[in-house]
């Protein structure tokens, strides 16, 4: 988790759900009316904060970005040459 405003890191598609989780619970905010905020399902939010493998992405920053005092830039996407066969 980021410390200071002047300091970023990149996360990846399972600490984003780590994040989303902890920030919701934290704020004491439950998955219903995390839902109801959201304009998503209760499944929806179980699925953003327990499998990261599902693609939530957009969801999971926006969970971030309601519930603490962060921003999520992004996404990055990394090149890498191509080794040669």
């Amino acid at each position: 988790m980021p410390n200071s405003k002047s300091r970023q890191r990149t996360c990846s598609e399972s600490e984003l759900a780590t994040l989303a989780k902890d920030f919701r619970a934290k704020a004491g905010v439950s998955k219903a009316e995390a839902a109801r905020q959201l304009g998503v399902t209760r499944g929806t939010i179980q699925q953003a904060e327990e499998y990261p493998a599902v693609s939530l992405s957009k969801l999971r920053v926006r969970m971030i970005e309601a519930y603490s005092p962060f921003t999520v830039a992004g996404p990055v996407f990394l090149l890498q040459k191509k080794s040669h066969r």
